[in-house]
């Protein structure tokens, strides 16, 4: 089937255009869009379950989550709480689902949504039918955290578990523009965070634990569920499913916009906003950057306006794509790949597409989707080749 689809991607290849290079380099593989399915109603993330059923499962903002299975986009929905989640604001809605990993045929996920009638965050466990795998029951819901939100922008939205078994999510810095509430800095609140907390093996009497090793669980100031902090609207983060790193694509203010990695050891790093935005000072001429980790790429506003964080490519053959990290722009539709080399990361410009890149999803394999919020599913294939850009 796959042969056949690369196949058919090639000639797909023949109506898009690839961006000439800038400086010559390694040669990368050049990702062509294969469509896999459309008729979605602005989808915001796509994932699997890990149960070796290779369902997909696209969740459209305002509430539901639906399952594209062997190609073909399920009638029912997987899930509805379109009676709870407000998505009217741009930001706002159904916006990841998580599964558990290591569980067999899942029989619960979790979810991230903004709530009627005030938009707070709610990340919330809910259980599959024991009766049929494709359905979820929306009366099960139980609300592990909530997150009061004073904007109705830059409400973050992904949930992923990590290798260590915990779940992570990514919160915006409330909203407005430029941080007026100085959010992403302030250790008492958990907007403009990475947070870790353990829902699958808490106490009975509460929603969630705070593992242990969490970097601020003993810190006077800060709330024991921060694993890392100083982020806009980390809208997209994903984990290296080969080495653990962790990838994070931040959403700038005005200027840049920017990814960053931390390593497997890493935990409590202070990403910088809203002291920087990218590798500058936000606002400023000159400002103190001692502690803080600056990102490992970043771009202007004439490259794109809204970056969406995608996954390292681990998946079947494709050998040149090992280890890239692809991301894209919701504004423009650039598609990147990013490499390390060393002490040094290199930047390819791949392709320049009109969709509105709202996610990125990996299926069980490892293979790589481009999510378009018009309503589309895209399969990332091809094998031509493009030179490195170096910025």
């Amino acid at each position: 089937m796959w042969r056949s689809l690369v196949a058919l991607a090639l000639l797909l290849s023949l109506l898009l255009t690839a961006i000439p290079a800038h400086a010559q380099g390694p040669a990368i593989p050049t990702p062509h869009l294969l469509p896999v399915a459309s008729g979605f109603d602005r989808p915001t993330h796509l994932t699997h379950a890990g149960d070796g059923t290779d369902r997909l499962f696209v969740v459209e903002k305002p509430g539901t989550v639906r399952i594209l299975q062997d190609g073909a986009l399920l009638a029912t929905p997987f899930l509805d709480l379109t009676a709870r989640v407000l998505s009217s604001g741009a930001e706002q809605g159904l916006l990841s689902v998580a599964f558990p990993p290591g569980q067999g045929t899942p029989d619960h996920f979790y979810v991230n949504y903004t709530s009627i009638p005030d938009g707070d965050s709610v990340v919330s466990r809910l259980a599959v039918s024991p009766e049929d795998a494709n359905r979820a029951d929306p009366g099960s819901e139980e609300v592990i955290l909530t997150i009061e939100q004073p904007f109705a922008n830059h409400n973050g939205g992904q949930l992923a578990f990590g290798p260590d078994g915990y779940l992570y999510i990514g919160t915006g810095d409330g909203g407005s523009g430029g941080d007026p509430l100085v959010n992403a800095q302030n250790g008492n609140t958990l907007l403009g965070k990475i947070l870790r907390i353990d829902v699958e093996s808490a106490p009975p009497d509460a929603p969630y634990a705070v593992p242990a090793t969490n970097p601020f669980a003993d810190t006077v100031g800060f709330r024991p569920e921060i694993w890392a902090l100083g982020l806009r609207n980390p809208w997209r983060f994903s984990f290296d499913r080969a080495t653990g790193d962790l990838y994070i694509a931040d959403v700038g203010q005005s200027t840049r916009e920017e990814v960053n990695h931390q390593p497997s050891a890493g935990g409590g790093e202070n990403y910088g906003w809203n002291i920087m935005e990218g590798s500058t000072c936000f606002q400023a001429e000159t400002c103190d950057t001692q502690g803080l980790t600056l990102p490992v790429t970043e771009y202007g506003r004439d490259l794109g306006v809204s970056i969406t964080g995608g996954h390292v490519y681990r998946g079947p053959g494709r050998t040149a794509w090992q280890g890239l990290y692809f991301y894209g722009d919701f504004g423009s539709g650039r598609i990147w790949a990013l490499q390390r080399s060393g002490d040094t990361w290199v930047n390819t410009l791949l392709r320049d597409t009109d969709l509105s890149i709202s996610s990125f999803g990996e299926d069980e394999a490892g293979r790589l989707y481009v999510v378009d919020y018009r309503g589309a599913v895209y399969l990332l294939a091809g094998a031509t080749y493009l030179p490195v850009i170096r910025w």
